[in-house]
């Protein structure tokens, strides 16, 4: 055919062509053109020649056009089955269902190359499992993946190399052709998605493009599952959090509750003053100095004032300084490192760290060498410390109390304690009136006793006689609180579930007044008292001594 213009022919220098239809399996699909410069060149024998070509190329042309289509229809199914889930394993073999109307495979294949909080997964789709023994840099064409290239194999036996054993493997695992494309997020190669058969020349590059347009919505499906992964952690993690909040303001009301200023009884005037002193301080930052006898609940206030100041989600960290040797103080305080010192074969961390955010309450103060006067004042005036046997400075954050039954100006005046700490430490004295001096408080202090070692004891609670609630008013208490604790617990043990007696307390009559010597002698007779009453009061007479420490 020559002469009149077909429709998309080119033009310039055809001097003859023919156009020949192309016949699909029930309609024409298109135009076979053949053209050439010289003219009357065709014959009808060229003609028949054109029609049987193009009888025979027009179904294969329908074929793919139709496998086209259908390969751009299978996305939105792809995108479908993957938005039916947020776990990619639960859907994999419905996925792979989806991508084989268009992509003849015998395997399929994805494989998380890093965690990123997940677990390393491989997912087979169809076929006998595929082993997941191989690093990824056991594969011949790793780099390639790693590089954003995909990989087409034709031919597994000539293509992949020997030496490396993960190629070994899928030899052995009877693949004979593969292709396989990196899956990419944010930026970075972070797992693969593969089809195999095994079977060469299995893929060509029209199927590598079908492949790299299904990795683009697998690439979306894992980062919404790795979104929903990191939400339910979060989720979780708050909950938690949550738990444990709820928790510590549980304890925290405990402990207040417990160690508070409304649990410390008495209602004398000078104990009275001292707690609303306590009060008036725990908000501060300021040091607390707390003065008085062994016994008179040094310790509690100093918890008080903790529990009742700003740093009362911290520590209160205590130490006696009376109880350990000048040559373990120090390392107690500052901590060491190993090695610093004869069996020193760890680090320790001392009561300056464990302190770090809440109080350091040191008890017996007055009892601390000179030696390790001056290294807790530097401590205190620059806030900063290092470890024995160590270089590093560490920040010392933490508010101190002290506590002594010492009289520091006698001791300063004798030497035995540092002027300049002194009034670092005094800056808020406390002081807390002994026992004797609080009048009816002892009785109230021995019911509670009563009350709370007779229900530990399995006593009940017995209550006090007359000639004991006498007897414990008028006597000295050199121990003071705690001795009267030690003489309730005593009396608890040899009483036989009645009222609890004078003669039960164990009180020694030399320790009275002597105005009320005769009432003791009135209730132990010693010309007439028993061995058990005189073993009794030999124990008694031993822990007056020992002021009531047992």
């Amino acid at each position: 055919m020559a002469g009149t213009a077909v429709p998309g022919v080119p033009q310039a220098g055809l001097r003859a062509w023919m156009a020949l239809p192309l016949m699909g399996v029930e309609r024409v699909i298109g135009a076979l053109i053949v053209g050439s410069t010289v003219p009357d060149v065709y014959t009808e024998a060229h003609l028949a020649t054109g029609r049987q070509i193009a009888d025979v190329i027009g179904p294969v042309i329908e074929s793919i056009v139709l496998i086209h289509t259908e390969r751009r229809r299978i996305v939105p199914e792809v995108a479908r089955v993957l938005g039916t889930s947020l776990n990619v394993a639960e859907i994999f073999d419905r996925l792979a269902a989806a991508v084989r109307l268009v992509l003849d495979f015998d395997i399929m294949a994805t494989s998380l190359l890093e965690s990123d909080g997940m677990k390393r997964w491989l997912l087979v789709a169809e076929g006998r499992p595929v082993r997941d023994e191989a690093r990824f840099e056991d594969f011949s064409f790793a780099a390639r993946l790693l590089a954003r290239e995909p990989v087409l194999m034709r031919d597994c036996e000539s293509e992949l190399d020997l030496a490396y054993p993960a190629d070994r493997t899928i030899l052995e695992d009877g693949i004979r052709s593969f292709v396989a494309v990196p899956l990419i997020f944010a930026d970075k190669v972070g797992a693969l998605l593969a089809f195999a058969k095994r079977q060469p020349d299995g893929f060509d590059k029209s199927d590598l493009e079908v492949v790299e347009e299904i990795a683009q919505h697998v690439v979306v499906a894992i980062q919404h599952q790795r979104l929903a992964e990191e939400q339910r952690r979060l989720a979780v993690a708050e909950v938690r959090a949550q738990q444990l909040e709820r928790r510590v303001q549980r304890l925290h009301g405990a402990l207040s509750e417990q160690y508070g200023f409304g649990r410390i009884l008495g209602q004398a005037p000078s104990l009275r003053e001292a707690l609303e002193r306590a009060a008036r301080v725990a908000p501060e930052e300021t040091p607390v100095l707390l003065t008085g006898e062994s016994g008179t609940g040094k310790e509690l206030v100093a918890q008080a004032i903790h529990y009742a100041s700003r740093r009362a989600d911290g520590p209160c960290v205590a130490i006696n300084c009376a109880a350990l040797p000048e040559t373990l103080i120090e390392s107690e305080l500052f901590g060491h490192e190993r090695g610093a010192f004869t069996g020193a074969d760890r680090q320790k961390p001392g009561r300056f760290e464990l302190a770090a955010g809440g109080t350091l309450f040191l008890d017996e103060v007055g009892e601390l060498a000179v030696s390790v006067q001056a290294k807790l004042l530097r401590v205190l005036q620059e806030h900063e410390f290092v470890r024995v046997g160590g270089t590093e400075t560490l920040k010392a954050d933490f508010r101190l109390i002290v506590a002594t039954n010492r009289n520091l100006t006698d001791a300063m005046a004798r030497g035995q304690f540092r002027e300049d700490l002194y009034y670092r430490l005094s800056v808020f004295p406390i002081h807390l009136p002994p026992l004797r001096e609080r009048g009816e408080d002892v009785v109230l202090l021995a019911q509670e006793f009563v009350r709370r070692l007779g229900e530990r004891m399995g006593k009940g609670e017995p209550g006090l006689s007359r000639d004991a609630r006498e007897l414990l008013v008028t006597y000295a208490w050199p121990g003071n609180i705690r001795e009267l604790q030690n003489a309730i617990e005593r009396a608890l043990i040899v009483s036989d579930g009645g009222l609890i007696t004078a003669a039960q307390l164990g009180l020694i009559r030399s320790q009275l007044p002597s105005g009320e010597a005769s009432l003791a002698v009135a209730n132990h007779d010693a010309a007439a008292a028993t061995l058990q009453e005189l073993e009794r009061h030999a124990i008694a007479d031993a822990l007056a001594k020992a002021k009531g420490n047992k």
